[in-house]
């Protein structure tokens, strides 16, 4: 009795601190305050116990006036077009790129910013006894911050903007006032951004004919239509990421991998995950493995019976297709003939920036706003992705959208990104604690049916891709499944960012990639060598997957039916699932 008299309030205070703190979460645009405050309070009680690293930061700041005022002379001698800057953007940033920027006093307010942005980037690095979370949270707000007053996000201070301006009369704001105006009416009223109705699914994007052979309350599976007289004996299962509309690898006939592969002689089968809501609040990554992947397993060895498997996950649906391997080879099952692995991590470790909106503060404050609604909505996640690519995705837009009054067309990998989807609540929950914050799996502790999974106990050939410019899935952590399985990798890193790297058909110009396999038990190479080791090559590495899963195919046989008497067909490509809104 005494024990249920504790337990009720107990219970009754733990749910008012859910409310709170998904109270605070909507208030702060789910992003913890405390999580911040704490990254400012070490890195500003670390820097004021810090003198050396004060002095060294004062005297870059002399340094650095120097170099204007010297920058400044030079430009009175010859002209600030020829003289010579006192500091290079970085190699990758366009900000400053245009001639214009070189004219005063543009030229000025251009070096003075960059020079700010050296200064800021010495501050909130290196500071002695720092925790490296803290570090990296505190140079990513301050970067953020300076954004804000950079001279080619104002009206005053931006040449271009100037220039187009006295051209046209101010026509320019005027069109730019009107699509400001479209976007907000748009994104009050919930409708997708202009162009997107260029892109239907069914119609312009996720094209590809097939049917739906299974359906349950998480997945759609579709089986494509054979393109050609006879295929490969071994069929492919994708398994997309659920943070995505599987359609990302079946976009526009010219860059739709899907099609691709049928078109080469490739039975495929694709999973469309179900775009959950209050009612899958409960799913969780038991589901999404025995829902998802392994129901979808089932229905293709039913449908092509006594064949392997080539089995392609991509993003999180790579990782938890690397589970389901480990799983499959813990307990001798041995369907699946390789493993393909998209811009997928498997050792969280060092999980690049996504990892500065996850630690335990944050996870909690989510967690509690979760609870409330069921999911993690698309506008939190699109949110944080926006921060990362601060520039192309927010200040560019800013910039040619609203000041240039230039509002670029949609492409269909532009229109897929804006039909997001939402994760429920307990699997992204798990997926954060015990991936991101835990690191469960590279660490041989992640469970399966109530017992730990290995990623060393996978031993089917694995092909994996990589891109160049990844923010969430960074290329040098995809590669860490090198040293955690003996098994034949081979490793493409690829140009590109995490969706564009991944959508690469050949024809696309300015495409290359590095590629290198690792035989079976061979020697790890890291990351440095392996870009040492590896040979370059132009154009789309698609045709080098084809080739390398032809090679590990049978004999081509004619197509099998589509569905089969246990998985008849009930509906048409692409279902019901991916409209979902």
């Amino acid at each position: 009795m005494a024990n249920l008299e504790i337990a009720a309030p107990a219970a009754s205070a733990a749910h008012l601190d859910v409310r709170v703190h998904a109270a605070l979460a909507r208030a702060c645009a789910s992003l913890s305050p405390a999580s911040a405050l704490l990254a400012a309070l070490d890195w500003g009680l670390h820097l004021g116990a810090s003198p050396g690293k004060r002095m060294a930061l004062s005297g870059l700041a002399r340094c650095q006036a120097g170099l204007l005022a010297d920058y400044l002379r030079e430009c009175q001698r010859t002209s600030p077009g020829e003289a010579r800057l006192c500091v290079e953007p970085p190699a990758r940033d366009r900000r400053f790129a245009a001639p214009e920027w070189r004219q005063w006093p543009f030229n000025l307010w251009h070096q003075s910013f960059l020079l700010t942005e050296q200064w800021w980037d010495a501050a909130t690095h290196g500071i002695p006894g720092v925790e490296r979370h803290h570090e990296r949270v505190v140079s990513f707000a301050a970067r953020q911050w300076l954004d804000i007053f950079s001279p080619g996000h104002q009206l005053a201070t931006n040449p271009l903007v100037l220039r187009r301006t006295a051209e046209e009369g101010g026509a320019n704001l005027v069109r730019g006032a009107l699509n400001m105006a479209d976007d907000l009416r748009r994104a009050v009223a919930g409708v997708p951004p202009a162009g997107t109705e260029d892109f239907v699914a069914g119609r312009d994007v996720a094209a590809t004919p097939g049917k739906v052979v299974l359906k349950n309350r998480l997945i759609e599976l579709i089986q494509y239509a054979p393109a050609t007289a006879t295929v490969h004996a071994e069929p492919i299962l994708i398994v997309p990421a659920w943070i995505m509309k599987y359609y990302i690898l079946d976009l526009s006939p010219q860059n739709s991998l899907i099609r691709y592969l049928v078109d080469h002689g490739h039975t495929v089968f694709c999973i469309s995950w179900k775009n959950p809501g209050w009612e899958e609040r409960d799913l969780g990554m038991d589901e999404y493995l025995a829902l998802g992947f392994h129901a979808a397993l089932d229905a293709v060895n039913a449908v092509v019976p006594g064949r392997g498997v080539h089995a392609v996950g991509y993003c999180l649906g790579g990782t938890l297709l690397a589970i389901a391997a480990a799983a499959m080879a813990r307990d001798g099952d041995a369907r699946l003939a390789s493993a393909t692995l998209f811009a997928a991590q498997t050792d969280f470790s060092e999980p690049g920036e996504l990892g500065l909106f996850i630690d335990e503060s944050q996870v909690s404050l989510l967690e509690a706003q979760m609870a409330e609604v069921g999911y993690l909505t698309a506008s939190q996640m699109a949110a944080a992705f926006s921060m990362l690519r601060s520039y192309d995705l927010l200040w560019s837009r800013l910039v040619n959208d609203y000041l240039l009054g230039e509002r670029a067309p949609l492409n269909d990998l532009m229109a897929w990104n804006a039909d997001a989807t939402r994760m429920p609540a307990k699997m992204h929950s798990q997926y954060l604690r015990r991936l991101f914050l835990d690191d469960d799996l590279s660490e041989g502790r992640y469970p399966v049916q109530g017992r730990p999974v290995a990623l060393s106990d996978i031993a089917v050939p694995l092909f994996m891709v990589g891109t160049v410019t990844d923010h969430v899935a960074p290329w040098r952590s995809v590669h860490k499944l090198h040293y955690l399985t003996a098994a034949e990798i081979t490793f493409v890193l690829t140009s590109g960012g995490h969706n564009a790297g991944i959508v690469s058909p050949p024809g696309h110009p300015h495409r290359r990639y590095q590629i290198l396999r690792r035989e079976a038990g061979g020697i790890y190479l890291a990351p440095d060598d392996w870009l040492a080791a590896a040979p370059d090559v132009q154009g789309s590495w698609w045709p080098a997957w084809q080739q390398w899963l032809a090679a590990r195919s049978g004999a081509r046989v004619r197509p099998p039916r589509l569905g089969s008497a246990g998985h008849r067909p009930v509906a048409d490509a692409p279902g019901a699932y991916v409209l979902e809104k």
